[in-house]
This record gives C-alpha cells, sequence and structure tokens, in this order.
C-alpha cells in the first residue's frame, strides 16, 4: 500500500517535522535505530539516503523503507516518493513523537537483493580484476555519482572534487567511526588516511606526513582543512583547550589568503595530544594580485572583505565595490555567491579571535588590504612639460595616505622616482616603470602582510618545550601546496610552481616504484618491474647545474643589459637536444611536465626573478603613523622587538608586567626560535641595498632553497598520500567529465600505482623480526634463517604466490599478515591458558599441601592431647581407688568415715587439679583460650525506666555493663536517609556528653570514644544506602575488634554491649517519633542522588568545516557555534536543541522496570538498573556485605576464596539474589564474586566506546591533565554505567582508607579491579592488550586516589563543622542557662517559635545552616563529578597579543577612561 493512499494529512503550506526512528534489517541489536528530523517535504528516497549515511550502510546495495503497523502484523512498502511523514500523523497519537518497536509502530529499512546486478563497485582500485585507464575511470564515475568521491588504491587515497559540499561526510560522528580502525576496515574517506597517520605515529613513534598532491582545481585546500579537523579531534587532551582552537583558527586565515605551499607541522610530546605547531611557507603565489586569467578570482579575503563588511567597516577602511576596483576586474564578474562570502567573512572574524588577534589588530590588517586595492586604481600620465609623471586620482591618493597613514607628498614621491643601481641617484621612472613600482609595492605590501600573519600564528601556536632541544617530540605534517598550472598565459611563477609539483611527482614515483622495486630485486625475488613515467628528466632540466633553467636564470641576472629575448636565447643553445625542452618561437618556450606540455612567455621573466622590497617602499611604510606598519618592513624582528620592549618599559612598566602575567607575550627567546624556523622564505625582508654593492639572492635561488628544505622534511618522515582529481573544468557540482579524469589518471601515474600496489607486497620483515615477531608460531630451535621461515609458511598452507623469500627479508601480501596475526593471536591466547592452567594447578595444589600439613598436625596434636587426658584419667581413676581403699582400711581401724573421706578428697583434688592444669596449659599453647561472655544478673543492671536514669543519661562502662543478645528492635531497616542523619547527631551528642562529664576515661572509655567516631564516619557515607541496624552492628563490632587487637580483647564484649544498649534507646525512641509524624507509615525513597540525564550530553562545539545540524539538515557554517553531544556526536544548531525528542543513542539505558530480571550475573549493567535501582541489586548487595564485615580483613581483594563456595553462592546470587544469607560465605568469597561481576559484564564498566579515550587520558604528561581528561570521559559513560561506577569506586575508596587494617593500597587496588571494569574492545591481539595494562591501571589509580583526597578533604571538613556547631550549641545553652533553668536533657531542642533575643536567633540560624551543610557534604562523599578548578574558566584570549606596543598602550588607556 502507498502512502499516498492515506490522503494528504499535512498542509503543504505549513512547515511540520516529527523526529523518526528508522530501524535496521537485519540487525544483531534491536536496540539500534538512527533518528532522523523529517519533515512534511521530505520524500522516502531522502530519508533511505540520510539513513544509509545515519547508520554506515553500504551505500552500494539497494534500500527500501517500510512501515510497520499493528505490533509488526502488517508491513507497508514506501514508495520513492512517497512522503513518510504523513504515514507518521496517521498513526495513534501516543506513537507519533517516539515509537519504540514494542509500541507496534516504525519504520524498517531493508536492504534489496538485486540478483539483475551486473556492475560491482571497489573500494580498492587494487580489486578491479582488469586494470586499464577506462576500468579506472567509469569505477571512479560509478562512485562519484553515489556520492563516493573517495576510493582506495592500498594505502592510497583518491579524492575527487565534487565541487559541492557534502555535509553528512565530515560531521564529527565520522571522527569517532574512523578513530581506530585500520586503513581500509571502513569504506574509504579521507579521516581514515588522518586517523591511519596518526595511529601509526603513536605506534611507531616516527614522524608522520601526509602528502596531498593534484591539479589546480582539485580540492587539495578542502582536503587539507578536512585533515586538520580531523587530527585536532583525535589529538585533543580530552578537552578543548587554547592550542586545538588556535590550530583550527589558523586554517581559515592560511585558507582565504595563500594560494602557495605550506606545511601544518603538529608537534607532539606524548599520548598524541597536539603540544605545539609551526606553520612554514614554502611560495607566494603574488603575481595572481595583479595579474591573472580572464575568468580566474583574486584572492578569496578580498571578495570576503567587500561583501561581508558593515556599513561602518566599509567607511572606515573606504571599502568599494568588487567591480571598482582594477586588481578585481574581471570579464563577466558576478558575485552569486554573496551569502557564502559573508558568511566566509564572519568565519575570517572568528578565526582573527582563535588564533588571538584583538579587534585593532585585525583592523590594521583589513586597512592594509583595502589599501593593496586602491593601489590598483593609481593611474599615471605624463606632466604638461614632459618632465616628470602625474599619479592620480586624487581621491584614491587621498584614501591611500588616510589608510597607510603617510603624507600624500612622500606617497607620490614612492610611486613615482627610483634609485639607480649604479649612482644612487633618483631618476623618473616612465609610465610602464611606475605601473611596475606600483604592482610591485601592492605585492610587498602583501607579501609582508602574510609573513606577519605567519610569524604571529606560528607564536601562537609556539610550544616552549620546543625550544629545549632535549625534549623529544613527535610530528604529523600536512602538506597543501598549490597544484599544477597550464594558464593561457604562462609566466615565470607558473615555471615555479610546476616545478614544485614535479618535485612532489618524483618523490611520489620514488617512494611508490624506485624504492618498492629496487628492494625486490636486491631481495632476488620473483618480480616483473611496471613501467611509470620518470620525471627526473624534467627535473634536471630546470634545476640541474651548470645548465639548468633557473641557473641559466641567475646567470643572465649578473649581466647589466640581461633581457629576456637573451636568456631565450641561451635555453635554446644549452638545452636544443633535450627532449624535455621546446622552442620553436621567439618569446616562448615549452616544458614536458608529467602532466603535459606547458608553454611559458619568457617576458619579465629577469625583472621578477630580481624582485625585492623596494627601498623607497621601505623608507615610506617606516615612516608611517601607523606602527604596525614597521612591523611589516622590519629587517631585524630582534632588533625591533629590542626597541619596542625598551619604548614600552620606559612608559608603562607596570602595564607591561600585568600583560605579561595574564598574555602570552612575545620574548627574545621564542622570537628567535620562530625566526629560525620561517627564515628559509621571508621573502618580503629582502631589501635592495642602497649602494648597489651588496648582491642579494634571486627569487629562484631562495625558492629552491626553501623547496629543498621542504622535501629534505618530508623525506624524514612517513608519508600517506592524497591524490586529489578535478570533476570538471567548469567547477560545475556533481559533474564528472571522463576525459579529463582519465587525462588525470595518466597523467599523476594513477593507473600504475594500482598496478604496482596489487602486484606489490604491502609487509615485509627482515629475517630476525619476522622470527621475534612470530616466534611463537615458530619450534623452539627455529633460527632467522630462509628454511624455518618457509617451512612455517609451508605448514600454514599459505598459497606461494602470495609472498616471497629473499635473501634477507620476507614480503607478505597484505591478507596474509592479518592471517598470520591471527594464527599468532590464537596461539598466544591458548600458551596464557595453558599457563593459567598451570598457576591455578599449582596454587590449587600448593594450598592443598598446607591444608594436608595442617591437618596432620592437628591429628598429632588431638592425638597427643588425648593421650594425655586418657593417662590423666587413668591417674585420677587410679588415686581415687587408691584413696578409696586407704578410706576403707582406715575405716576399718578407726571406725569412722568423716575424717577419711576429707583427707581423700584433699589428695585427689590435689592430683586433678596438677592433671588438669598440665593438660590446660599444653592445649593453650596450641590454640589461644577465649573466655566466655559474662552474663550479669539482672539486678546489677541499672533499670531504664528510673527517673534518676532519665534525668542524668551519665554514661560509665563497667563490669555490671550488661551483655544480653541483640534485641528484636534491632531488625528495624533503614530506610530514611534522614534516620541515619539522626542517629549520627545523636551518637555525636552521647560522645560530648561522655567527654564533658568524665575528666579522666579509662582504657575501655577510650575504645568506645574512638570505635564511634570512626562508626559516625561510617555511617555518613551510608546516607543513600540501605542497611538495618543489625548490619551497623554487625559493622561496629569488627570495628571494636580492629581497635582493641589483642591487649584489649577481654574488652570487646563490654563495648560492644554498651553501644547496643544506647542504640537500642535510639531505635525504641525512633519508632515511637516515626509513629506520631507518620502514622500511614510510608517511607520515603532511599536513593538520595539524583538521577543523572539520560539525555545528550551537548557543550558548545566550534565549527571549522561546513557541516549540517543532524536534526534540521541545513548548514552550519564555519566557525559558528553549534551544540554537539560528547557521547555520541550529534550535532545540531542552538536553535534545535528544543526540537530533540530521543535519548543518546550511546547513552540512552532501559530504565524500565518491567524488564525481567532473570539473571543478574553477565549482562548489560542498563537492563540490572531502573528507577528505582540505579545499581544492580547483587553488586550493591555484595559491596554492603563487604562493607560491613570486611574492611579490616587483611587483603580483602588481593586473596581468593573457594571456588566451590564461589559456585555456590553464584548460582544463588544468579536467579534470587534476594534469598542469598551471606554471612554463611567466606569474605574472600564475596569480594571474588564483586570481581566475577565485573568480568562478566558484556560491556565493561568503562564502555568499550570510551576506551581509547580513557587510554589517552592516561598519557597525559601532567598529573591534573590525567585527572581532569578522566573525569571528563567517565562523565560520557551511560547513565546506570556511571552510577554503578560511582558506587564501586567509593567502596574501594572505603576500603583504601583501611589501609592501616587490610593492606590494601589504592594502586593496589586499581592493579586488582582495572582489568575487571577496562577492557580491550579488541581481544584479537593479546600483546596490545598487555600493553595497556599500565594505562587502564592508571586510569583506575587516578579515581580511587583522587576520591580518595576528596573523601579526606570533606570529613575533615565535616569534622570542623561538627566542632563549630558543639561550640555554638555550647554557646547557647550557657546563655539559656542564664535565663531558663533547663529542666530537660541536654539535647538541644530548637522550637520553631523562640522569642529570644538577636543573639540566640544568630546561634540557632549558625546552627541549622551547619546541619545543613554537614548534609550536603554528607551526601556528595560518593560523587564522582568532576571539580572545576580556576583554570578552567580561563579563555583562549590567553594566548599570545599580535598589538603593536603603542596600540596596546592606546587601548588600555581608553579602557581606564
Amino acid at each position: 500500500m502507498s502512502a499516498r493512499s492515506h490522503g494528504s494529512i499535512l498542509d503543504r503550506g505549513s512547515s511540520q517535522s516529527r523526529v523518526v526512528q528508522i530501524y535496521s534489517r537485519p540487525t544483531l541489536d534491536p536496540t539500534t535505530y538512527c533518528p532522523l528530523q523529517v519533515t512534511n517535504c521530505d520524500t522516502a528516497q531522502t530519508v533511505i539516503q540520510n539513513a544509509i549515511l545515519m547508520l554506515g550502510l553500504d551505500s552500494n546495495q539497494t534500500y527500501r523503507l517500510i512501515e510497520v503497523t499493528a505490533s509488526g502484523k502488517e508491513e507497508n512498502e514506501l514508495d520513492w516518493d512517497d512522503l513518510p511523514l504523513d504515514l507518521v500523523l496517521s498513526w495513534p497519537p501516543e506513537t507519533q513523537k517516539w515509537h519504540p518497536k514494542e509500541d507496534g509502530y516504525y519504520f524498517v529499512i531493508q536492504q534489496v537483493t538485486d540478483d539483475n546486478s551486473c556492475s560491482e563497485e571497489y573500494d580498492d582500485l587494487c580489486n578491479l580484476s582488469d586494470i586499464t585507464e577506462d576500468s579506472v575511470t567509469e569505477t571512479l564515475r560509478q562512485r562519484f555519482y553515489k556520492y563516493k568521491i573517495y576510493t582506495y588504491t592500498s594505502n592510497i587515497l583518491v579524492a575527487i572534487n565534487p565541487n559541492k559540499f557534502l555535509p553528512v561526510y565530515y560531521n564529527p560522528k565520522y571522527v569517532k567511526m574512523y578513530e581506530n580502525q585500520p586503513l581500509g576496515k571502513l569504506s574509504p574517506h579521507i579521516f581514515a588516511v588522518a586517523a591511519a597517520a596518526f595511529r601509526n605515529m603513536l605506534s611507531s613513534q616516527t614522524n608522520q606526513c601526509i602528502v596531498i598532491s593534484g591539479e589546480s582545481g582539485s580540492g587539495k585546500t578542502e582536503s587539507s582543512s578536512y585533515l586538520v579537523h580531523c587530527l585536532t579531534a583525535l589529538s585533543q587532551q580530552m578537552y578543548s583547550s587554547g592550542l586545538e582552537r588556535t590550530i583550527l583558527g589558523a586554517a581559515p586565515v592560511l585558507e582565504v589568503s595563500h594560494p602557495g605551499a605550506a606545511l601544518l607541522d603538529w608537534r607532539q610530546y606524548g599520548g598524541g595530544t597536539v603540544q605545539g605547531a609551526v606553520i612554514e611557507k614554502y611560495l607566494l603565489e603574488k603575481c595572481r594580485l595583479v595579474s591573472r586569467e580572464k575568468n580566474e578570482r583574486n584572492y578569496h579575503v578580498f571578495y570576503n572583505l567587500l561583501v561581508g563588511a558593515s556599513k561602518d567597516e566599509q567607511k572606515e577602511f573606504h571599502l568599494l565595490k568588487p567591480h571598482d576596483y582594477l586588481y578585481l576586474r574581471q570579464v563577466n564578474l558576478e558575485l552569486d555567491d554573496e551569502e557564502t562570502l559573508g558568511q566566509e567573512y564572519k568565519r575570517l572574524h572568528q578565526a582573527m579571535e582563535m588564533v588571538g588577534f584583538l579587534p585593532s589588530t585585525k583592523k590594521h590588517i583589513f586597512s592594509i588590504l583595502s589599501a593593496i586595492l586602491h593601489l590598483g586604481n593609481l593611474t599615471y600620465s605624463l606632466s604638461r612639460d614632459a618632465r616628470g609623471l602625474e599619479v592620480g586620482p586624487d581621491d584614491v591618493l587621498v584614501t591611500l595616505s588616510e589608510l597607510l597613514k603617510v603624507k600624500k607628498e612622500v606617497l607620490v614621491k614612492a610611486l613615482t622616482v627610483r634609485r639607480a643601481v649604479a649612482s644612487n641617484f633618483p631618476c623618473l621612472c616612465s609610465i610602464f616603470q611606475a605601473s611596475k613600482m606600483r604592482d610591485s609595492m601592492a605585492k610587498t605590501l602583501y607579501s609582508a602582510l602574510f609573513d606577519w600573519i605567519i610569524f604571529h600564528i606560528n607564536h601562537a601556536l609556539l610550544n616552549r618545550r620546543d625550544m629545549e632541544e632535549a625534549v623529544p617530540c613527535l610530528s604529523i605534517g600536512v602538506l597543501d601546496m598549490f597544484g599544477f598550472e597550464d594558464l593561457q598565459k604562462n609566466s615565470f611563477e607558473q615555471l615555479c610552481i610546476n616545478y614544485t609539483n614535479e618535485k612532489i611527482q618524483c618523490y611520489i614515483n620514488h617512494h611508490i616504484f624506485t624504492m618498492e622495486q629496487e628492494d625486490y630485486v636486491s631481495e632476488g625475488i620473483r618480480w616483473q618491474n611496471i613501467d611509470y613515467a620518470d620525471n627526473s628528466g624534467c627535473i634536471e632540466l630546470m634545476s640541474g647545474k651548470p645548465s639548468g633553467l633557473f641557473k641559466l636564470l641567475d646567470t643572465v641576472r649578473s649581466f647589466p643589459d640581461a633581457s629576456a629575448e637573451g636568456l631565450l636565447e641561451k635555453m635554446k643553445q644549452q638545452h636544443r637536444d633535450n627532449p624535455f625542452f621546446v622552442s620553436d618561437s621567439e618569446s616562448t618556450f615549452s616544458v614536458r611536465h608529467f602532466a603535459g606540455s606547458v608553454t611559458y612567455h619568457i617576458k619579465d621573466f629577469v625583472e621578477k626573478n630580481s624582485e625585492h622590497m623596494r627601498l623607497e617602499v621601505v623608507s615610506l611604510l617606516r615612516g608611517s603613523e601607523r606602527a604596525f606598519l614597521h612591523q611589516l618592513v622590519c629587517s631585524s624582528p630582534r632588533a625591533l622587538f629590542r626597541w619596542g620592549v625598551l619604548r614600552a618599559t620606559i612608559r608603562i612598566m607596570t602595564v607591561f608586567k600585568h600583560l605579561g602575567r595574564k598574555r602570552n607575550l612575545i620574548d627574545l627567546r621564542s622570537l628567535q626560535h620562530i625566526v629560525g624556523v620561517t627564515v628559509h622564505d621571508r621573502t618580503s625582508k629582502y631589501t635592495d641595498h642602497p649602494d648597489g654593492l651588496i648582491t642579494l639572492p634571486s627569487v629562484c635561488t631562495r625558492f629552491q632553497a626553501s623547496l629543498q628544505k621542504l622535501m629534505e622534511r618530508i623525506k624524514q618522515a612517513q608519508p600517506f598520500f592524497i591524490v586529489c582529481l578535478r570533476s570538471n573544468y567548469e567547477k560545475k557540482e556533481m559533474h564528472f567529465d571522463s576525459g579529463l579524469v582519465k587525462r588525470q589518471v595518466k597523467c599523476t601515474g594513477l593507473l600504475q600505482m594500482v598496478l604496482m600496489q596489487k602486484a606489490g607486497y604491502s609487509a615485509k620483515y627482515t629475517f630476525k623480526e619476522f622470527v621475534e615477531k612470530f616466534r611463537m608460531l615458530l619450534p623452539k630451535w627455529a633460527t632467522p634463517t630462509p628454511e624455518h621461515i618457509s617451512h612455517l609458511l609451508e605448514r600454514m598452507e599459505l598459497d606461494k604466490s602470495t609472498y616471497q623469500i629473499g635473501k634477507t627479508k620476507v614480503f607478505l601480501k597484505e591478507h596474509e599478515r592479518q592471517f598470520l596475526h591471527e594464527t599468532l593471536n590464537t596461539v598466544v591466547m591458548h600458551h596464557i591458558v595453558v599457563l593459567q592452567r598451570w598457576f591455578r594447578g599449582c596454587l590449587i595444589r600448593s594450598h592443598f599441601l598446607q591444608k594436608k600439613d595442617a591437618s596432620r598436625l592437628i591429628q598429632r596434636c588431638w592425638r597427643e592431647f588425648y593421650e594425655k587426658r586418657n593417662r590423666a584419667a587413668t591417674i585420677i581413676q587410679m588415686a581415687w581407688r587408691t584413696s578409696l581403699d586407704r578410706a576403707e582400711s582406715q575405716q576399718e581401724e578407726r571406725g569412722s568415715t568423716r575424717p577419711g573421706r576429707d583427707r581423700y578428697h584433699y589428695h585427689s583434688c590435689i592430683i586433678l587439679n596438677q592433671c588438669v592444669l598440665t593438660d590446660f596449659w599444653y592445649f593453650s599453647a596450641l590454640s589461644s583460650a577465649t573466655l566466655p561472655h559474662y552474663h550479669p544478673h539482672p539486678y546489677h543492671m541499672p533499670s531504664q525506666y528510673t527517673d534518676t536514669v532519665n534525668r542524668n543519661p551519665t554514661i560509665r562502662i563497667s563490669r555490671a555493663t550488661r551483655a544480653t543478645e541483640w534485641n528484636s528492635s534491632l531488625d528495624r531497616e533503614i530506610t530514611n536517609p534522614k534516620e541515619l542523619r539522626n542517629l549520627d547527631e545523636y551518637l555525636g551528642n552521647k560522645v560530648n556528653e561522655l567527654k564533658s562529664r568524665i575528666k579522666e576515661l579509662s582504657p575501655t572509655e577510650i575504645l568506645f570514644l574512638t570505635a564511634t567516631k570512626a562508626f559516625r564516619n561510617t555511617i555518613k557515607s551510608m546516607f543513600s544506602v540501605q542497611v538495618s541496624y543489625k548490619d551497623l552492628m554487625k559493622g561496629y563490632q569488627n570495628k571494636v575488634i580492629t581497635l582493641a587487637g589483642h591487649k584489649q580483647k577481654t574488652e570487646v564484649s563490654l563495648v560492644v554491649n554498651l553501644f547496643q544498649s544506647v542504640l537500642d534507646i535510639f531505635v525504641r525512641g525512633e519508632l515511637k517519633r516515626t509513629a506520631e509524624l507518620d502514622p500511614t507509615g510510608k517511607q520515603t525513597n532511599r536513593w538520595r542522588k539524583k538521577e543523572k540525564c539520560v539525555n545528550h550530553l551537548f557543550s558548545t562545539y566550534q565549527v571549522t568545516i561546513m557541516q549540517s545540524c543532524d536534526l534540521c539538515g541545513s548548514y552550519i557554517w564555519a566557525m559558528e557555534k553549534a551544540y554537539m553531544c560528547s557521547a555520541c556526536k550529534l550535532i545540531c544548531h542552538k536553535k534545535c536543541l528544543s526540537k530533540i525528542i530521543t535519548d543518546c543513542s550511546t547513552r540512552c539505558s532501559r530504565m524500565d522496570d518491567r524488564l525481567p530480571g532473570s539473571l543478574h550475573f553477565g549482562v548489560q549493567v542498563c537492563v540490572l538498573t531502573s528507577k528505582a535501582n540505579p545499581v544492580p541489586k547483587v553488586m550493591e548487595l555484595l559491596l554492603m556485605h563487604v562493607e560491613i564485615n570486611g574492611l579490616y580483613t587483611e587483603g580483602i581483594y588481593r586473596k581468593s576464596g573457594s571456588a566451590c563456595r564461589a559456585r555456590e553462592l553464584h548460582q544463588v546470587l544468579q536467579t534470587n539474589p534476594e534469598s542469598a544469607c551471606l554471612d554463611n560465605y567466606p569474605i574472600h568469597t564475596i569480594t571474588g564474586l564483586v570481581k566475577r561481576w565485573l568480568r562478566e559484564l558484556p560491556d565493561p564498566l568503562m564502555t568499550y566506546a570510551l576506551y581509547n579515550d580513557f587510554l589517552h587520558a592516561a598519557e597525559l604528561p601532567e598529573r591534573s591533565e590525567q585527572i581532569r581528561a578522566v573525569y571528563q570521559k567517565v562523565d560520557e559513560l551511560p547513565p546506570s554505567n556511571y552510577n554503578t561506577l560511582e558506587r564501586l569506586i567509593f567502596h574501594l575508596v572505603r576500603v583504601a582508607k583501611e589501609e592501616e587494617h587490610n593492606k590494601m593500597t589504592s594502586s593496589s587496588l586499581a592493579i586488582v579491579f582495572a582489568p575487571c571494569i577496562m577492557r580491550s574492545p579488541d581481544s584479537s591481539d593479546p600483546f596490545l592488550t598487555m600493553k595497556d595494562v599500565g594505562k587502564i591501571t592508571t586510569c583506575v589509580d587516578v579515581l580511587i586516589t583522587e576520591q580518595l583526597r576528596r573523601y579526606t578533604e570533606r570529613m575533615q571538613y565535616i569534622q570542623e563543622l561538627e566542632n563549630a556547631e558543639a561550640l555554638a550549641v555550647n554557646e547557647l545553652q550557657l546563655r539559656r542557662q542564664n535565663t531558663v533553668r533547663i529542666k530537660h536533657r541536654p539535647t538541644v531542642n530548637i522550637p520553631e517559635h523562640l522569642d529570644t533575643d538577636a543573639t540566640e536567633i544568630i546561634l540557632i540560624e549558625r546552627i541549622k545552616s551547619i546541619k545543613k551543610e554537614k548534609v550536603d557534604l554528607a551526601c556528595r562523599l560518593p560523587d564522582l563529578e568532576q571539580e572545576q578548578s580556576d583554570t578552567d574558566n580561563l579563555d583562549s584570549s590567553l594566548s599570545m597579543s599580535s598589538e603593536s606596543l603603542e596600540d596596546r598602550l592606546k587601548s588600555l588607556e581608553s579602557e581606564g577612561q
């Protein structure tokens, strides 16, 4: 049934929308869905396309959208043009907003099996069966029209420019998706290359470089922006920092103003977090400023400024329309993208702020840009006497002098007069020469401005550790360079640009073809060479010595009468026979580049090669009133800095010190470092010498030197290659020109790359490396020889065509390498299991022998004792018989029995006592004797009903203290946290009373006070836990036993009995009070803590590349503020936050009490929790039992319990935990089950999704950074995991608090529990898992140690509050005693209405506030939330200040006013 059969429910004129959940079929997880914002205009085809991207489905397949209704009984397949929102609004109202599967109304996206499909797509071009230029082009075309612009060639990425932004491709969730995924596992993406480079840098500890190549217009700049975005996200320190913001802000600034080559180099010192960065410029294409192709635009920054500037800015900077400037004038200039230009201008403003440019600095920059444009509007004409030149129009001169802050006369002179090189005398210029001087000044200004921007961005990115040579660091470089150019009129700049591309292409060929094939040949393996286009001849033509084109250009420059025609003639003479050089004209020559033959016009070659900053321009700008211009033209930044510091020290010493503390100001050391980094290409700082005696290096010489340094930097790193291709000449959106792409495939050698990657071997090891890596697969006696390695590969039945063994290396295909790794991991896991089995056997054997020896000792001692007892009985019997016989004889003799009986009794008692004492002392040597409980007569116990006790409840401990069985009143369950607080206050009053009434305490009373104080701390930590008074008595008894030790062991029963009597009085009073206040017997909720929000964890997100809102689908422009969920990476506008009705897909937990709970081990935490039970029942039960009975047991979590008892208790807890009597099991059995419950979780407590984030947090160098990062990631856990982890960590804190007794430190607890709550999601490689043990232990140790510190501090503060409360109570009592005789008990009851003076009111309010603060602190003891420090509130404005010293002074003065 079609959706249209329902009729049109929506009014098409109104804009309505719903969030629809799309489920995938089939799927392993039935709860996985994709929330999509669907409007009344979205068709089923649109919904399917968005769902494919959101769910990460294979876009090569065909899918259909199905409506499921009536609890799954009816299914309706939608047509492509059906409207899903019509169907949603026809559902029952309760299912329209939220429709899980249980309600029976939902949508399903299902793959359609198409047996008639004849075309097959490949993510990797190496998988093509027939590799030709046509097949490669056709594969790229098919993928292109399916919005798959990325394709692999083994580990090389091919990117086709769609000339259109594909927003879903670059949302934050894609960064998360490709993180820690091997290259090639998921669909091709540029983020996969960035993640592979980042991961390879950390694993191999080597520098990485990502080289982007392609023609002009192939999307290299956009690709570099995506790489910057991804790398910055991967390397963030788990929280936003100023450095990441600066890097993200630097990219837009460079993008709109720099068409040359630049290398952005990340500096990382450990853990993969960015600690610094450097931007290196290698050539600025200045000619584009003054001359371009007819349909080519100038730098983007000019259009952004003219279109996006406000009216006030237009007036301030004297801005005109784009067609009013000569430098921007072109054929058919139509700015149909004004909205985009306006957004880019806002983005540029925000990026400058992120870099650290202040508003005054931005005004300086825009003023200079406006002056550059106005320079182009100057015109020249001969004066009336024909002896000089006139410059006009006059309004342009006035505008220029105002923008540059120079005098008009000085400006005219600089534009019309130049100094002769030989005589150093001023001379007049011709109109042509003056025009060249004007253009030269514009290019000089722009180049100097860009150098200044690079310089100060590098300072903002500077890390002080960069200046320490002894500190090692790793780096990832992203090379963004100009593409190959073939214009209608090519000149000197195009020759330099194309030469750079030749060098890069030569490096790619050398790395992909030459090095690999030379390695194969040197190893002597079977290999058929693959021919490729070698461009080394072209490079030799251009830069070879002594007759290369650049060398000839420098040679001609040294002649005073050098001309372009003479240069061309020399080129023809030297390279007449060179196949790469062709010249059939007197003004042009052609060079055969790798991308095709390019014709160059020789005109202006000599002048452009000798171009420097003119002395007249330098003098003009140094005389400007705008101090900012002085920085642009200074030849020595160090000298300028010293002078500025001296001047600022004299004028604003105190202000400078303040700024030095608050801002990252430039100092001499950092300035020298930055100058050293960028000294290779400071083109704007070369100034003609006045006398001409000093010869400056030519442009091509400096260019070759900087390019050589670039190549050296690249060669020192491991490269990743991205080949960018143009889709069409006209830059049409989503248009594929097969001819153009085919030509690029041929020119770039992409076909040969595919053949090479397919035939080559991606994995190679030396014999020694192979044996060391796969030692577990080889016999023990195996050596690094070809025979043993060959035997292993044959034994594993590998195809011989997939590997080869050379002279010193083993070559493998990628599939075989992965197979060897999987086999190795399987063998290692088997060995680990064997070792564990052996160790357990040894451990059990050792325990068995110990028990065997102990049983034998017991048997021997018992036999000896039994024999001695029998012997004693025999002696007694013999003595008794002897005494009887003697008595009878004496009776017969004397006739009287009484004296004899007494004597017999006396002697027999002496003998009996000797025997019994002998046996008793022997037995007591084997085991300590236990004294029986003392049960005094009730007569000795004071009656609790007498008036004396009620008036004077003074506690005195004596032998008369009763010792009866625990009363039935102690069976009461404490379900109200207020009752625990009342008990804590009651015990505090009793302790204070005892201390105040008794001056000299007995040892027993001291023991009672110490145990009660410690027990009160235990009570404070139970404010959110359900517990009975019997459990409290057990805990108190354990505390007393621990504190008493062996010396006061006899006093334990006295102290416990006294506490029982005190507790019994409190319970009876509490029962009476509860009955009076709450006759209905209703109980409050026992769980104190407010529930954590189960929705998204939104935070502000600085968008650096254009993205799309996951809710409304519209664009989020770069540099806009958006909101992103840190868990599921959903991103949306601020205005769309109110439209979100779905829970976070990552943090969502099924908190439904209706879910069955038949099992309690080995299931998800979210299934075991609910709103009533935020912590799983079994976990809470076990932890509470350990806290009551086992905190003082030595090695509580280090020792293991009985396996049989553990299995028995596990079976009980698995099905019915309420029926388990934990008192019947040893404490080590209980603790063993705690660890077992954690290990059996399908998804560990600290989830798989955040595993790598926790590892990155542990790798941070500073402890404070580790704490901050770990806590931030803990906050991203699902609510059920968060609550359970919070409860577990608090339990471990209480265990660590009793380290003196249980010998369990926080480090030892972290070692025990880290493998239980954190596990690697990739269990296939045990070696990697073992490497992570230290990091996961660090994470858990950070949590335990930090929580222990907080617990200790809060308890100390609570104690201080209690002391303050006691003082306030005593003061209040004294004041009342002076006025009214107190006839009640000393406990202070604060009435609601009491006519007292102001002092008493203040005391009462103070006591109330102290009580409230104590309760708040006690309730926050288990909190796992991150504490906010002062540094968290600092903004990135603490980065470097780019203002001049004079401008800072003026701004400070204005702020002061």
